[in-house]
């Protein structure tokens, strides 16, 4: 989190002192407008507002012309938003996260709560890499089996005949070339 003093960036062009106005004008500029955060990370405003409406992020204000503003923190939670949807988590479990976050006892435990969360995610994440895996090398060999189609097959077969071809027997048939044959 940064301190008050790292949130706003003035420059000050001349030695007289500014007016409220300025100043104000100044801090406004290091805030981001809602279409800025959704630039910045890709989604969309509508996005970013139903986040702020599910209490996901919240702005630091609003500009003269009445758009929310927020600081750059919010960008860093949209990314652990889109994460934490990416490993398949819903916007209301991400709601509880965060609520449970804000009404946790203590620093420790909040860590806790969110290291429990990821052991399990994490343990969820292995599982898909090791399925995915395999799928892959199944994709990989049902490719092969295609690739040799192009040498072995000729153009009078029809494809209901594919299900009976014996013109490939170095290969072995994957499920997703037998399903494909059915």
């Amino acid at each position: 989190m940064s301190s008050p003093s790292d949130r706003y960036h003035l420059t000050l062009v001349d030695a007289e002192p500014r007016g409220a106005a300025d100043a104000s004008e100044c801090a406004d500029a290091a805030l981001l407008q809602v279409g800025d955060l959704a630039r910045m990370t890709g989604k969309t405003v509508r996005a970013i507002h139903h986040y702020e409406e599910l209490g996901l992020i919240e702005p630091a204000g609003r500009s003269k012309g009445h758009y929310r503003l927020f600081e750059r923190e919010a960008l860093v939670r949209i990314r652990w938003i889109h994460k934490l949807q990416a490993l398949g988590l819903s916007l209301a479990e991400i709601r509880t996260l965060v609520r449970n976050r804000s009404v946790s006892g203590s620093a420790q435990q909040s860590a806790d709560q969110l290291r429990r969360m990821y052991e399990a995610k994490l343990v969820e994440v292995r599982a898909r890499l090791t399925e995915l895996s395999a799928l892959e090398r199944e994709l990989q060999a049902s490719l092969a089996y295609l690739d040799s189609c192009n040498t072995t097959c000729t153009a009078e077969l029809a494809p209901t005949d594919c299900a009976q071809c014996d013109r490939h027997p170095e290969t072995q048939e994957t499920d997703l070339i037998a399903g494909a044959m059915v």
